[in-house]
């Protein structure tokens, strides 16, 4: 392709970029530093992947100078947003994270099919021959976690050596935080990590489900995960789909570098990875001191889980589309 016909091609691009970069600039962004929306977003993405394209080619020094200063400037406004405190963190929730994990979409099909379907096989093979719980755990870690789970527990799904709901609380965080950290890590040995890890977890919650169902103990088991398990595992779904979105940049970089690949892939999921953490945080305090009591009859956790799904699906389809 000539450069001539190269210039003609992308000039319409090119030229609405530049346009929206000019407004972010002007004087109807003075109420909020950064450009947005799926557009410009996508725009800037695109016009990454000329410059890399022109480089290569040795195009003219004019087309890539006005690459330069063309991604140069939306990087800037895009991610370094010079807006603190409320109003941006606001916007973050309000719009830049569900609007974040729509973009992906797709490899949060993915990550969902990858965790769902081996809990569910798992599940059912557990319930139907427990003795396959041990292949997972141990025979006093089984019998620890029906003790856990017993109706007769004074805190549900409490460890043994753990003395308070307080503590159990850090270990929440600690243990989801580490869960989602190698769903999405594993994304670096292109995707692999991240498929690994996400039907890790999700065969090794069946299978307690499973065993733990057929020991008679679902009523307990279910109405204590119900709850925060909106916010808990849907955390790890994007967290591996995060990682998938990694993986792919690295397996197929398209026209860009690897480096170039895993930058872009690394901008656009980092904004989940905000909300993930946020959303691991909120499911370990419902754990903790909504989930474990005993007191709480199972009815009302179970409606109470409802809400709390409808919520979570709803705010990740529709809040914020109309700034996409």
């Amino acid at each position: 392709m000539t450069p001539l016909r190269f210039e003609q091609l992308y000039q319409a691009e090119w030229t609405e970029l530049e346009a929206l970069l000019d407004d972010a600039r002007g004087k109807r962004a003075a109420d909020h530093a950064a450009m947005s929306g799926a557009r410009a977003a996508m725009l800037y993405r695109r016009a990454c992947e000329h410059l890399a394209l022109a480089r290569a080619r040795a195009y003219p020094a004019y087309i890539i100078d006005r690459l330069e200063r063309m991604t140069s400037t939306a990087h800037q406004l895009i991610y370094h947003q010079r807006e603190f405190g409320v109003a941006r963190l606001g916007r973050l929730v309000a719009v830049g994270f569900p609007a974040a994990v729509r973009a992906q979409r797709w490899y949060v099909a993915a990550a969902a099919a990858l965790f769902v379907l081996p809990t569910i096989v798992i599940g059912v093979l557990v319930y139907s021959r427990p003795e396959l719980i041990l292949s997972v755990v141990d025979s006093e870690t089984a019998a620890e976690f029906e003790q856990m789970y017993s109706s007769s527990a004074h805190s549900i799904g409490r460890m043994r050596t753990a003395s308070t709901d307080w503590v159990m609380f850090g270990y929440y965080i600690r243990n989801n935080i580490s869960v989602s950290f190698q769903c999405f890590a594993g994304g670096l040995f292109v995707g692999v990590g991240s498929i690994f890890f996400l039907a890790v977890n999700g065969a090794f919650g069946g299978a307690i489900a499973g065993y733990l169902a057929e020991r008679g103990l679902s009523t307990t088991f279910f109405s204590f995960v119900a709850t925060h398990s909106a916010f808990e595992l849907t955390a790890i779904v994007l967290s591996g789909a995060a990682g998938l979105r990694i993986g792919h940049a690295l397996l197929a970089p398209g026209r860009l570098t690897r480096l170039q690949a895993l930058i872009l892939a690394s901008r656009e999921v980092v904004v989940i990875l905000y909300g993930v953490t946020a959303m691991l945080v909120v499911a370990a305090a419902i754990e903790a001191f909504w989930s474990s009591a005993s007191w709480l009859a199972p009815t009302l956790k179970y409606g109470v889980a409802s809400l709390c799904w409808a919520a979570v699906l709803g705010y990740l389809l529709f809040q914020g589309r109309r700034a996409d």
